[in-house]
């Protein structure tokens, strides 16, 4: 069956209409799904019975299926769903003095292959729809009983690469009948698939771009991110400078600080030639080593003169803050049967990052979970006991 969560209101009327039902109708439904956030066609008791049956009959709600939730210390949650085909995501609340953020996935598996991520080799599996990625912001706050303000699109995927279901969210999330949570408080992440950079600044979507970079050369960068190979680094801050005249919004360069590849002072210089004269910040990320990997993180030293060197010669710089560093056990796979035993295990995989804008423009960023992926059998990702 459809999902109805994946259409707009306007598409909604449409449905409504071939229904043979009135285009309010359309809207009633919107204020159940996304301000009441009811779980049932039931439960919408100012629609008629028989247009609760056509309904019932013809598309679902959607409603994942919390597995398994981990609470930090702070506040922080980690949460994974079962997105109802035998996979499974996770996605992460994060508690600041100035409200909730979330950070939400936009595919099951990846297929940029970072070197410094525990998903490197992961099997892509498939896009989340439009409903699939409102749903976990949905579903948190039916849990949780508390609003979300923030919406960070950083965890599982490469958001720009499911860019059509992601953009329609984005619409859903920040539309005044849907969740309304303005689009200054979104940010959406990219390794730099440069064509979506530029198709996004004509969305006109006042929501905040970051971009991974990691790297000042094509040769360091290819050799921590294979997406530059396609795109290298002089053709990103091309389309990031074409970006920003365009917008007029400020972009966001995630920077994660290896040891002796790329956290020296030479690489900082390098750094601030890149971006003088853009409109920009830098988040610095300290590394985290992962299992197999050739990354391990740069010295508190290093990572603190990388910074001052960044904000003495005019680049806004700051270095993340971790939320949940208790619960910061990554997560392994399992076969379908065993997601519906909901037989939880040990963790394989650490997790990676997650980035989060603030209203007055500071970054902090979080863990984000990663995980391998097996191929051939469905999945779940379990969380560490």
């Amino acid at each position: 069956m459809k999902n109805i969560k994946d259409y707009n209101l306007e598409e909604l009327k449409i449905e409504l209409k071939e229904l043979g039902e009135k285009p309010f109708r359309a809207e009633q439904i919107f204020k159940w799904l996304y301000q009441e956030k009811v779980e049932t066609f039931n439960e919408m008791t100012n629609l008629s019975l028989e247009l609760r049956e056509k309904l019932k009959n013809q598309y679902t709600m959607c409603n994942f299926k919390i597995l398994k939730k981990q609470e930090a210390k702070d506040g922080t949650i980690k949460y994974l769903f079962d997105v109802l085909d035998g996979n499974a995501i996770e996605t992460v609340l994060m508690r600041y003095h100035h409200g909730n953020s979330i950070c939400v996935s936009s595919q099951i598996g990846c297929k940029m292959g970072c070197k410094f991520c525990a998903s490197t080799g992961i099997n892509f599996i498939r896009n989340l729809s439009t409903g699939e990625i409102v749903e976990q912001i949905i579903k948190v706050e039916q849990d949780t009983n508390e609003r979300i303000s923030n919406v960070v699109f950083m965890g599982i995927g490469e958001p720009l690469d499911n860019y059509e279901n992601v953009v329609n969210a984005i619409k859903l999330i920040n539309h005044p009948k849907g969740l309304n949570i303005g689009a200054r408080h979104i940010s959406i992440s990219t390794s730099g698939l440069i064509p979506k950079i530029y198709q996004l600044a004509e969305e006109n979507i006042q929501c905040t771009l970051s971009i991974s970079l990691h790297a000042t050369n094509n040769q360091k960068r290819s050799s921590m991110m294979p997406v530059n190979n396609t795109y290298p680094i002089e053709e990103l801050m091309q389309a990031c400078k074409d970006y920003i005249a365009k917008t007029n919004r400020r972009i966001s360069f995630e920077y994660a600080l290896a040891k002796d590849n790329n956290d020296n002072l030479s690489d900082a210089k390098e750094l601030v030639k890149l971006l003088k004269g853009m409109l920009c910040h830098v988040n610095l990320i300290p590394i985290n080593k992962i299992e197999n990997g050739q990354y391990s993180k740069s010295s508190n030293e290093n990572i603190m003169k990388f910074r001052d060197y960044l904000n003495d010669h005019g680049i806004v710089a700051t270095i993340r803050r971790e939320l949940g560093a208790d619960i910061d056990a990554a997560c392994r796979t399992t076969t379908k049967e065993e997601l519906v035993k909901e037989q939880f295990g040990k963790s394989l995989c650490n997790w990676g990052r997650f980035l989060f804008h603030i209203v007055q423009c500071e970054i902090r960023t979080v863990p984000n979970c990663t995980r391998t992926v097996p191929p051939l059998s469905p999945l779940a990702i379990l969380f560490k006991m």
